[in-house]
């Protein structure tokens, strides 16, 4: 009889077993992974270096990051959060460094330092490791425990952790059982692009704000985002483009990735009426500057001279010159650029979908099923996500905190 088994060794499965086995190290703790050794997603994230959470130490503005799971995970917050994460991983030899835009990765910069911690603490504190383990299905035994049936060995578990994130056949499977499960759409995805505004221009990055444009469409909030803005070969991307995926998620997924979005290049001016008002400012106190040579508003070059051509301003133009027509032309490509968007494209750093099982059948105190006694969730398995910045990972390991500190209390 196993006191413990968690189904899945990513993020959320090896920190649950850590967490499970601090807490009350005399457990028999068994982890099952399908791979040869799991956290494949800790080994690629952040391009190779693991995001492993967020400087947003306020669960109020941590909550802010979730397009779903928001309301559920404020409690959890407030018991635990980036600190204790930051904590944890200081405790065991691996220090994190803030970077300016909050997110937290290894001083060692790679992921392998994570994945390292996971493994030797796995071993140094006799967590079994099923590998290569493929679980078919699990079956309650009344208040005895669970049968975790693989496809050669059935083993018996008093408590049962389901930490396999969007594995279809796992929601399947949890669906059968008589869980309610929300389907997964993709939450992360960049936007197919084809326009010669940004044609050739991959590679560029610039400060903007993105709203979606879906006439017709009854929405409780307009959808935007702003945030750095990346011009690639196939499109748009960078965060401003993630986090509108992410808010968009299930919207977006009903349109099959066909939509209008509108592009403010300089997110310091609300309006088109604003950035008119820069540009008379500009005319009388740059008069002799040509408008091709000089870029204004810090800018990429290649970008202010691609939008100029496509108002079709002459080379030779300088400011004195500009007629208003003109300047209305820029103003309004400037601050409100129309882009049709035809599919999308995955973010390999962050494949993450929106779906998983119901919120409201999970208890948030110990993220154990209210249907099943003695089965508990954590990580993306649960209908949560969230945008890019570490707060995936967050989710993954409050989550497994809660389930292990859950379990070990109901085994006393």
């Amino acid at each position: 009889m196993i006191d413990v088994a968690i189904i899945g060794g990513g993020a959320a499965g090896y920190y649950a077993a850590i967490q499970t086995a601090m807490l009350n190290p005399s457990l028999r703790i068994a982890l099952f992974e399908k791979g040869a050794l799991g956290l494949e997603k800790v080994k690629i994230s952040g391009g190779g270096r693991c995001n492993v959470t967020h400087d947003a130490m306020e669960p109020d503005y941590l909550v802010t990051n979730y397009p779903r799971g928001e309301k559920a995970l404020l409690g959890p917050f407030h018991h635990y959060g980036p600190k204790e994460v930051i904590d944890f991983f200081e405790s065991q030899g691996v220090p994190l460094k803030i970077e300016s835009d909050g997110r937290l990765f290894p001083v060692a910069n790679t992921s392998q330092a994570i994945m390292d911690c996971f493994t030797s603490l796995r071993e140094k504190l006799g967590i079994t490791l099923y590998s290569k383990t493929v679980v078919k299905s699990i079956e309650p035994l009344n208040a005895s425990g669970w049968n975790i049936i693989t496809a050669t060995e059935t083993y018996c578990a008093k408590k049962v952790l389901m930490a396999t994130g969007s594995s279809p056949k796992m929601i399947r499977m949890l669906q059968e059982l008589g869980h309610g499960v929300e389907p997964a759409v993709p939450s992360l995805f960049t936007f197919n692009i084809k326009d010669p505004r940004i044609e050739g221009l991959a590679g560029l990055s610039t400060p903007a704000v993105v709203h979606l444009k879906l006439p017709g469409i009854k929405q409780k909030k307009a959808l935007h985002a702003q945030g750095p803005l990346l011009i690639t070969h196939w499109g748009l991307s960078g965060p401003a483009i993630l986090k509108l995926s992410a808010w968009g998620a299930r919207l977006l997924y009903g349109l099959d990735y066909n939509f209008t979005i509108s592009v403010n290049f300089l997110p310091e001016y609300k309006h088109a009426q604003e950035v008119l008002e820069a540009l008379h400012t500009l005319k009388k106190k740059d008069s002799k500057k040509t408008l091709m040579k000089w870029v204004p508003f810090g800018l990429p070059k290649r970008l202010w001279q691609s939008l100029l051509m496509h108002i079709e301003i002459p080379s030779d133009l300088i400011w004195a010159n500009i007629t208003k027509s003109q300047l209305q032309s820029l103003s309004e490509i400037l601050s409100a650029s129309d882009f049709e968007v035809k599919g999308k494209s995955t973010f390999k750093e962050e494949f993450v979908t929106a779906g998983g099982i119901k919120l409201k059948e999970v208890s948030f105190i110990d993220v154990q099923s209210k249907k099943f006694p003695g089965l508990y969730f954590a990580g993306e398995l649960l209908n949560i996500d969230a945008i890019t910045g570490g707060f995936n990972f967050q989710n993954a390991w409050t989550t497994a905190y809660l389930a292990a500190k859950g379990m070990v209390q109901s085994l006393k």
